[in-house]
């Protein structure tokens, strides 16, 4: 489907539609829409494209594709430039609408959000991220997050009857299937995205914003309760202590036939089975267990939300189109289209169908994000978490460790402490 995007395209990269004129001879007007690659398939876009300028037969859409490389510094000079010389409405990383909020570059779609688009049923881990205050910046699009996956085979023949539904009997059936020469389970020491859920499982925090100054918080006891319980579930495999998730790249390891489960979006498996297409039929999914059955655990949601630059020179046509994109209509056809999690929690019975992406947004109703300042691009740059996580793994005490890197996190978030 991505390769019918090539054919959309015209010589300037844009996607846009024959017509540019109405009857009578009125010009439309035209809305640039930067969308990422990858995010969208052609032949969405194009339906999309046919649908919404048959609907509203007074604008134009030019959806221009953007690569992921370099787009920070891209987005940042089309949020500087004059009036009416950008993008009307811009793809983001959900986790960077507050580096491109800052400064007010951003218009305030809180009125939209909460009189038309139901802001009150977006899932969390988009839809916080794009607030600063009580301002809504960022409009959830399409979220994405980590799934257990699990070798039905090897849990069977472990007496398993199905996935855990709670956190203890995770950990018990991961005990069961570490052995016979399996892992239990492949977590790398560094998976840092996989502990911020079980610390916010536990009630704690990455970093807090208190007297308008961002602390790191991983000393609290309940973050050093959610890393005790990733220490104890890291323990049954053989997951390097130094090293994240992609360093070896974890679907290589589970095609390898000797890992029961990793912690990763559904779409690895196809990484997975590409290298081992014997497991073709043994793989399922089920969400990152809470600590109570009925409830799944948390979960950090990546994905993307929709913004409207300050100097659009027509906010009004800008909007309709973020209204359009994420209303229920589209917004459901995208993530069945892509095997995405839509963007709010009633529409996840559109993708129930589907194992992975069912699981999924399961887990993605009670998801989260980074802490939500901009100078969050700062931790990650230099990332103490990791090296935290590594120094409790081998052996470092937690309590002086958890210290070390919450003041770390500290000073990357108040520049003035560095």
């Amino acid at each position: 489907m991505r390769r019918r995007l090539l054919a959309l395209l015209c010589a300037t990269g844009s996607l846009v539609s024959a017509c540019g004129m109405l009857p009578g001879g009125h010009e439309r007007t035209t809305v640039t829409v930067w969308l990422m690659k990858d995010s969208a398939s052609g032949e969405f876009l194009r339906r999309f494209t046919e649908d919404f300028e048959r609907t509203h037969d007074d604008l134009r859409l030019d959806i221009r594709i953007q690569e992921w490389t370099g787009i920070v510094e891209k987005v940042r000079a089309a949020l500087k430039a004059g009036p009416g010389a950008g993008p009307d409405v811009i793809e983001v990383g959900n986790t960077q609408v507050p580096l491109y909020a800052d400064g007010g570059r951003l218009a305030d779609l809180t009125l939209e959000s909460m009189r038309d688009w139901g802001k009150e049923k977006w899932l969390p881990g988009l839809a916080q991220p794009g607030k600063d205050g009580n301002k809504q910046y960022g409009v959830p699009w399409y979220a994405a997050s980590r799934v257990v996956v699990y070798r039905k085979d090897l849990f069977r023949q472990a007496g398993i009857d199905g996935p855990p539904k709670t956190r203890d009997e995770w950990l018990t059936a991961t005990e069961k299937l570490n052995s016979g020469g399996n892992q239990g389970i492949y977590l790398a020491g560094q998976d840092w995205y996989t502990l911020s859920g079980f610390i916010w499982d536990e009630g704690g925090e990455l970093a807090e914003e208190k007297d308008h100054e961002w602390l790191g918080t991983l000393d609290s006891p309940a973050a050093l309760r959610g890393m005790d319980f990733y220490r104890r579930l890291q323990a049954l495999g053989e997951g390097p202590a130094a090293a994240d998730e992609e360093h070896p790249p974890q679907a290589g390891v589970f095609a390898g036939g000797k890992v029961a489960q990793i912690i990763a979006v559904p779409g690895l498996v196809q990484a997975v089975l590409r290298k081992n297409p014997e497991l073709t039929g043994k793989i399922g999914f089920f969400p990152v267990p809470g600590r109570t059955a009925g409830r799944p655990g948390a979960v950090f949601t990546g994905g993307s939300d929709l913004v409207v630059p300050q100097n659009t020179d027509d906010q009004f046509a800008a909007t309709t189109v973020v209204g359009a994109l994420t209303g229920a209509k589209w917004d459901t056809e995208l993530a069945r289209t892509m095997n995405y999690v839509p963007n709010k929690t009633t529409l996840a019975g559109a993708v129930a169908g589907e194992e992975g992406v069912a699981a999924m947004a399961a887990g993605a109703a009670h998801g989260r994000a980074t802490p939500t300042t901009p100078q969050w691009a700062d931790v990650e740059a230099d990332n103490p978490i990791k090296e935290y996580m590594t120094r409790v793994l081998q052996g470092g005490d937690p309590a002086t460790e958890a210290r070390r890197a919450s003041r770390q996190i500290t000073e990357a978030l108040v520049p003035e402490l560095r």
